[in-house]
């Protein structure tokens, strides 16, 4: 089935969330219930999960009973999609209860082996119903049109279908596709022995910060490059990619065999390029990767104004690539309870109407969030749909304002699921990433700008202010400029040209220094840091980071188009956006953006962006 371009919430780790810390977790047996997910509305207990597990294995030899009988009629092509749908529906409840039940404590083996368990059953059920795309394939456009009209109750499915009925050129024979398919799964090395790599066995540096020793791991090097002191920032910086650098040809054979798998799929399903073969699943034109690229680099005197502005700030007499992190004001760290929190995201989000308001007190007050952090409890924070039930958020909550803005952003996520999931039926109910993180850095746009609205004190309104031109920095410019070298790095394979560790080094230094002004002395870019592309996890994930600056992007104007209408007490802008959340994947993405009053295919989202980016920068340079 080709689900696997479509989401429920199911959301990646932010990088910010790795520089939480960790030392005051405690046992959670020890977390007040209200801070705790309620697993009951899945399954009462574990023995339930069981004897419910078992019953849908018991399932999967019927799946294939269909195999073959698709073509026979509209109303047998109904009952085999509605038997499947229902089951894939089981298994995802399934699949949920047991992978966040094995999230409350990672040390817990019985619960990972029912993660593993549950994974296991979605296997044999993927193998089960392998014969259903290429089938359907198979019968055609003209065969599939015949069966809607004569079936109704198939028309909930029509979406669906199509999306299917789109890979038609892309798929081979069952034969082909079943080998392809177990080539694909190799696919998953490169990522598995980075992820080893990095967060296993690289022997990173240990160093004395303040007559203390620090292991500057990712954790440690996200929060020690924030440090105030500029002689500990160039330490760590100089430390921890000095210990990548060591490196360089491992982790530059493992994005070359990462991008080797990406050309091997544009070969077998005949797309002209990887970057092609990558934007099908969501079914965005390449025009638009490719105008968010020569956007950003139109606009690169504006990232050059915010450096010389930090610079001013931070007082300095040039700035480096060391001094991008540091909090542009010394505000002290404001500490909120999960209740303060709740009542922010609550305040913040109310201009999305009374319902989507119910909705998310209901989910806090239903205990659908996991808040607080605890001994073994998986790191950073996500959100993931169950159908027929209701979305669970993971959190670690320590009260910084960051971690605010994260119960924002994942409730934003959680209330797509929601309001997907109320109003599609399960063949339609998911949604494609393009889309499902506009809902997440809108709920943040919104605190934003009421947190900003309300601060009265100076210096609190500076560091609100910072902390969201840091935000539209690192999603407008810092991803982007991902993009641009994750594209360059296929082209040059594509072009037959071997990707080792020094070339991409030299790529993304060359890269790094153009955005940041490095040759017109903005910003200076120490050679060394060449190796940073090394660090992102990303890359291994087939042209996924750019999502994350359309989506701020499509938030950003859509949030300020639903206050605005908002005070005028209009509120077609807010119901045109509930709708897209409400929608699913009846539409692709960019359709559903556009209902919503943003088109990605034009420059205007991005213009809208950079325009905030600069009245925050006005704003600042007045109260200075």
């Amino acid at each position: 089935m080709n689900n696997n371009m479509f989401f429920s919430g199911l959301v990646f780790l932010s990088a910010a969330s790795f520089a939480m810390g960790r030392a005051s977790a405690a046992e959670r047996s020890g977390i007040p219930e209200k801070y705790k997910w309620n697993t009951a509305d899945l399954y009462k207990d574990d023995a339930e999960w069981f004897r419910k597990r078992d019953e849908i294995a018991a399932r999967i030899p019927g799946l294939s009973s269909y195999q073959g009988k698709l073509g026979t009629s509209g109303r047998d092509l109904f009952n085999a999609l509605e038997d499947i749908m229902s089951f894939m529906q089981e298994l995802d409840r399934l699949s949920v209860y047991a992978s966040i039940r094995s999230d409350e404590d990672t040390r817990v083996g019985a619960a990972r082996e029912m993660d593993q368990s549950a994974k296991d059953t979605a296997t044999r059920a993927a193998a089960a119903t392998a014969y259903l795309d290429p089938e359907l394939i198979a019968l055609g456009r003209e065969k599939i049109d015949s069966f809607l009209k004569e079936e109704a109750r198939l028309a909930p499915y029509a979406p669906w279908l199509d999306n299917v009925l789109r890979y038609a050129p892309h798929t081979l024979g069952p034969a082909e596709e079943k080998i392809a398919a177990q080539a694909g799964m190799l696919e998953e090395a490169p990522d598995t022995i980075y992820n080893v790599l990095s967060n296993a066995d690289l022997p990173y540096p240990t160093i004395k910060i303040n007559g203390k020793k620090v292991r500057l791991d990712a954790q440690g090097y996200t929060l020690y490059r924030t440090s105030q002191d500029r002689a500990v920032r160039l330490k760590v910086f100089r430390e921890f990619w000095s210990k990548y650098k060591e490196f360089e040809s491992t982790f530059g054979a493992m994005l070359n065999a990462g991008v080797n798998t990406h050309i091997f799929d544009r070969d077998v399903h005949k797309f002209g390029t990887c970057l092609e073969a990558a934007l099908f699943k969501s079914n965005v034109p390449e025009a638009v990767y490719r105008r968010l690229i020569s956007d950003t680099r139109e606009n690169l005197p504006t990232l050059h104004r915010y450096m010389a502005l930090r610079r001013k700030i931070m007082g300095l007499s040039e700035i480096g690539y060391e001094d991008l992190y540091t909090p542009l004001t010394r505000e002290e760290e404001r500490i909120y309870t999960p209740e303060e929190a709740r009542k922010l995201v609550l305040e913040a989000t109310a201009p999305l109407g009374p319902q989507y308001a119910e909705d998310m007190r209901r989910m806090f007050d239903g205990r659908w969030v996991d808040f607080m952090p605890t001994t073994g409890k998986k790191s950073g924070a996500y959100s993931i749909g169950a159908y027929g039930v209701h979305p669970y958020q993971l959190l670690n909550f320590t009260g910084i304002l960051e971690e605010v803005s994260t119960l924002a952003h994942e409730s934003g996520h959680s209330m797509h699921s929601l309001l997907s999931s109320r109003h599609q039926p399960y063949a339609t109910h998911g949604y494609r990433i393009f889309v499902a993180e506009v809902a997440s850095t809108l709920n943040e746009a919104l605190l934003f700008r009421h947190m900003l609205a309300g601060a009265k004190d100076k210096a609190f309104r500076l560091y609100l202010l910072g902390t969201r031109l840091e935000s539209l920095r690192t999603s407008l410019f810092r991803q982007t400029m991902f993009a641009e070298f994750e594209l360059l790095a296929h082209e040059k394979a594509e072009r037959g040209e071997p990707l080792t560790g020094e070339k991409l080094s030299a790529l993304y230094l060359d890269l790094v220094r153009k955005y940041y002004g490095h040759d017109q002395g903005v910003c200076k870019v120490d050679e060394l840091y060449g190796i940073e592309w090394a660090y992102i996890p990303h890359f291994y994930m087939d042209f996924y980071v750019y999502q994350y600056a359309t989506s701020i992007i499509a938030s950003s104007l859509i949030a300020d188009d639903i206050l605005a209408e908002g005070a005028a007490g209009g509120t077609a802008r807010r119901d045109a956006y509930i709708k897209m959340l409400s929608s699913g994947s009846v539409k692709e993405p960019i359709e559903l953006l556009k209902d919503a009053g943003v088109d990605m295919t034009t420059s205007a989202p991005f213009k809208s962006a950079i325009k905030e980016m600069n009245s925050i920068m006005d704003e600042i340079e007045k109260l200075l």
